[in-house]
């Protein structure tokens, strides 16, 4: 795993106070429903997922939804942040591994990978890093939920710079990586009168063979 000297500085960014915040802006039912609701679709396009790994899960909001759509399924996460590592190791519904998911090296496979506003975040001379570590770990399914941008821009985030970077990201992953094909995509809206959430663009994907 890098140390702190060689972490990029968003990675610093969110391992530290900045990281620590967001925690309390993103927690509560409403949010847990509401992406129930989205990996509900998400799962309708799927078969037979047993095991989901996410990279970047922060408290497990993400997860926590997963347990009740996939109640049996050996749910995983990797956090860089370790108060909200710590968070979903007091939930227990999933296990979770301390580190930075660009140096994260999987030591088995998993029916779903995914992120879920993670890869907006990623130095982008180190997004492929995490494109690879999704599609190595994944045994069938991987998932991108990100912000979308035909090209790569980069917008202020909470008055940081090199912040969020928006892009394609599953139109490269599916460049890089031709074993995976597009099986469905979607869109979340933070007007959906029921389910309102950030305005990013989801993408499943399945490997062949």
């Amino acid at each position: 795993m890098a140390t702190e000297t060689q972490r990029t500085s968003q990675e610093d960014l969110w391992a530290g106070e900045f990281g620590a915040d967001y925690i309390e802006r993103n927690r509560g039912t409403n949010l847990i429903a509401s992406n129930t609701e989205l990996f509900r679709k998400v799962l309708a396009a799927t078969d037979g997922v047993g095991s989901v790994l996410e990279l970047g899960c922060n408290i497990g909001n993400n997860l926590m939804a997963l347990r009740t759509l996939l109640p049996d399924a050996d749910l995983h996460g990797v956090e860089i942040n370790t108060q909200a590592a710590a968070e979903v190791e007091r939930w227990g519904g999933a296990t979770v591994e301390v580190a930075s998911i660009l140096e994260y090296q999987a030591q088995r496979g998993f029916d779903l990978t995914f992120t879920k506003g993670v890869l907006i975040h990623i130095n982008p001379d180190r997004v492929r890093d995490v494109y690879s570590a999704l599609v190595e770990s994944s045994n069938r399914y991987v998932m991108v939920c990100e912000y979308y941008n035909p090209t790569p821009v980069e917008v202020s985030y909470r008055g940081h710079e090199q912040a969020l970077f928006k892009r394609d990201f599953a139109g490269e992953i599916l460049d890089a990586f031709p074993e995976l094909t597009l099986v469905d995509y979607g869109f979340t809206y933070h007007r959906d009168p029921q389910f309102p959430l950030d305005d990013s663009t989801w993408f499943l994907m399945e490997k062949s063979g």
